[in-house]
């Protein structure tokens, strides 16, 4: 808290990114690279609280390059060149 976000690491202003998003408890929470400055631990667990989320019923959209980020999401849609190339469940 008593940091200036300069003074933070990348992975620590991508939690404090993801806190600030979830505190008002939207209704849909769009996550562009969430874990993209994280460590394996620390992405598996935003991706678990993603997860939890969506089974309370909020809408998750994550957009992501990263294939085992997208191997949790129940539902893969792949843009290629702007336009949508698969949309599967998973």
């Amino acid at each position: 808290m008593r940091h200036r976000p300069n003074e933070m690491s990348g992975g620590q202003r991508q939690r404090v990114a993801v806190a600030r998003a979830l505190v008002g408890h939207p209704e849909l929470l769009l996550a562009d690279e969430p874990t993209g400055n994280l460590d394996s631990r620390t992405a598996r667990e935003i991706m678990d609280l993603f997860s939890q989320l969506h089974a309370e019923g909020q809408t998750v959209v994550v957009v992501t390059h990263d294939p085992g980020i997208a191997a949790c999401c129940r539902r893969l849609v792949r843009l290629h060149d702007g336009r949508i190339a698969e949309d599967r469940n998973v």
